[in-house]
């Protein structure tokens, strides 16, 4: 019994010093007025699709950047550089997410002066994402139709701290058995504030209303 309290003492403790450190994130945010976005998923439901062709619309509206959370490789970095717009990788190794010191560190490597929409893409995993704390605005969830109309039932907290769900790969509605209207009902039971976009990055579709949802918040942000 003592080791097991030891246990959860020691996960509080790591929970106290990641908030701390995310106050200060959201102060250097707040200083240099950037509105900052936490992306959370699955493996393998499009965000970097996605944040590609989002960097691709917002080239000339708003001055953006990116932190890139993976357990291995700089792939997905790679991916976001070719647009031009700054991007850091962080590689978590054996973490399942990532955290408000690596979030910090990163902001060294980036022009903060310049940014005013910075895109958090966390590790694939919506489970220990949904409850850290980087010092973001806000945390947006994502999923594909490919993967399932209980996926808010099964990971609640991911939707419930979450302002918008971003529907991905609604192109292949046609080819699927998934209810997009029970999805949306369990989304919604878990948070009734929440937002839904469907997109599809492919086809475009519902990317410019992402794009103006982006604008809005960011620009909100530095008035």
């Amino acid at each position: 019994m003592d080791k097991h309290l030891a246990v959860i003492q020691i996960e509080e403790n790591v929970r106290q010093e990641n908030n701390q450190v995310a106050c200060e994130v959201r102060d250097i945010f707040k200083k240099h007025e950037i509105y900052a976005v936490n992306l959370i998923s699955s493996p393998g439901s499009g965000k970097t699709t996605l944040l590609v062709e989002t960097l691709k619309s917002l080239k000339g509206l708003i001055p953006c950047a990116v932190i890139e959370g993976d357990q291995q490789t700089s792939n997905d970095a790679q991916r976001i550089a070719e647009t031009g717009v700054p991007v850091v990788q962080v590689n978590t190794l054996q973490s399942c997410h990532l955290n408000a010191l690596q979030i910090k560190k990163s902001l060294e490597y980036l022009p903060v002066d310049k940014i005013r929409l910075l895109l958090i893409e966390n590790v694939g995993n919506l489970v220990c994402p949904a409850s850290m704390d980087l010092g973001e605005n806000e945390k947006i969830v994502l999923m594909s139709v490919t993967e399932g109309e209980d996926k808010p039932s099964k990971y609640p907290l991911a939707f419930l701290n979450s302002q918008l769900l971003i529907l991905t790969k609604v192109d292949l509605l046609p080819y699927l058995r998934f209810d997009k209207e029970l999805c949306e009902i369990n989304a919604r039971k878990i948070n009734s504030n929440l937002e839904i976009i469907e997109t599809c990055s492919y086809t475009r579709e519902g990317i410019s209303a992402w794009i103006d949802y982006l604008l809005l918040k960011a620009g909100s942000n530095s008035l």
